[in-house]
């Protein structure tokens, strides 16, 4: 196993134990607060993420039956407006859906430390790197770690770990104008973005025309679709890096609604 590979499995093991630390400090009522997801609560999101830790466990383990369950629709199958596994999970107590997201996550991180580095694996969009696999499944979890954090009293700590999801971000650029249906645009732009550890990461030629700067976590947040760019300090420099942070699209899928400038103070007043 790489170096490389084993960083992004262990780091996903502490961002399931960031998120879990969350999860503990929650009562029975902040599992069905709303969140910015329209229609969905904490609950959902909690069972969204165990759902999506099974089927990634699936997809390493069981190849074959993780693509005969996505082409019988398992990944998008709607049920009077709402994924099953969602209604289910609105019938579990508190203790038994926390208990089924620690099953699903815990059983990610055991099949991920078998997985072979150079594996491809197949996913409801392209296929990916197992390196890249493993970091939309971290991307996944701090971004829907997000979705609780913005409704509860709990807040974490942003950490270093940013740098898996800032590299998924600059690397599906591409990808969330295909989502759109749209052709890429190929400009190029330079990012430079300091992580909370003080770190700068540094993408694209020093003399782009196009330019965005500012922290990683804002990036992260932009890139997820959990803030609008304008709700950030992020700046940027270009049309090409302002229709980029429009697009931003890190996760499979389509790009839902995201969210709306004004829905959330500015990070850094």
């Amino acid at each position: 196993m790489s170096d490389a590979y084993r960083e992004i499995v262990d780091d996903l093991a502490l961002e399931h134990a960031s998120f879990a630390e969350m999860l503990d400090a929650l009562g029975p009522d902040d599992l069905e607060r709303p969140t910015h997801a329209p229609g969905w609560t904490v609950r959902d999101q909690v069972a969204h993420l165990a759902n999506v830790d099974e089927a990634a466990t699936l997809a390493m383990v069981d190849e074959a039956a993780f693509v005969a369950e996505s082409k019988a629709g398992g990944g998008s199958r709607v049920v009077d407006g709402q994924f099953p596994y969602i209604i289910r999970a609105r019938e579990l107590p508190h203790a038994e859906l926390l208990s089924w997201w620690r099953r699903a996550s815990s059983a990610l991180v055991n099949a991920a430390r078998s997985l072979d580095p150079s594996r491809r694996m197949p996913w409801y969009g392209p296929p990916m790197a197992a390196t890249s696999f493993i970091t939309a499944r971290l991307m996944e979890c701090w971004s829907h770690g997000l979705d609780v954090e913005d409704v509860v009293a709990f807040k974490r700590a942003p950490s270093d770990r940013l740098r898996h999801i800032v590299f998924l971000g600059v690397r599906t650029r591409n990808y969330s104008y295909a989502t759109r249906g749209l052709e890429a645009n190929t400009e190029p732009v330079r990012v430079e973005l300091r992580l909370p550890s003080g770190e700068l990461m540094v993408f694209g030629e020093v003399n782009a025309p196009n330019r965005i700067t500012g922290t990683a976590l804002d990036f992260c947040q932009v890139a997820t679709r959990r803030r609008h760019h304008n709700d950030t300090d992020l700046a940027y420099e270009g049309a090409a890096a302002e229709e980029w942070l429009e697009f931003a699209q890190t996760f499979a899928g389509p790009p839902g609604e995201g969210r709306k400038p004004g829905q959330f103070p500015r990070l850094h007043p």
